[in-house]
């Protein structure tokens, strides 16, 4: 049974389709990151191995909930969330590993990939604020807020 129920949430449907587009960005960046971290994660090595492996299953913990948060609310929106490689790797900046980088390698790419996501947060911001989409403004502060502050903290070990 098909519904004709509109989505009638206070949000016109251009731009609902804007901020859906710009999180589409923002969850294929987020799913490259949590793949790239989830590598990096199982093949890392050296003496900082233990910190390291610890360290980034935190990380990509954290990068697997918000792809469903971000997920979902694509979906409230009434658009439809990109869920494929081939998507994701057309929308995402995030570029893969080559290869297996050493561990200072892995910490610097992470570190500038948790700052590239954090920039595609903010680029979304002004859409959902121009369309006083409170829920979507919310979760982009969030999202900057925690990859900021994990670029912080990657940064900090990188010598």
């Amino acid at each position: 049974m098909s519904s004709d129920l509109g989505i009638n949430i206070g949000i016109p449907e251009d731009e609902r389709k804007a901020i859906a587009e710009g999180l589409s960005r923002l969850l294929a960046d987020t799913y490259t990151l949590y793949l790239k971290t989830h590598n990096f994660h199982w093949n890392v090595t050296g003496p900082m191995f233990n910190t390291l492996h610890l360290m980034f299953e935190t990380q990509y913990n954290e990068l697997a909930l918000a792809v469903d948060t971000i997920a979902e609310r694509i979906r409230a929106l009434g658009e439809y969330a990109p869920g494929s490689y081939a998507q994701y790797a057309s929308l995402t900046v995030i570029k893969e590993a080559a290869g297996v980088p050493a561990a200072e390698e892995m910490i610097r790419e992470l570190a500038r990939d948790q700052e590239a996501v954090a920039r595609t947060a903010r680029s979304v911001f002004p859409l959902a604020e121009k369309a006083n989409d409170q829920p979507t403004a919310d979760l982009l502060t969030q999202r900057m807020l925690t990859h900021e502050k994990t670029a912080w903290m990657l940064r900090s070990m990188a010598s």
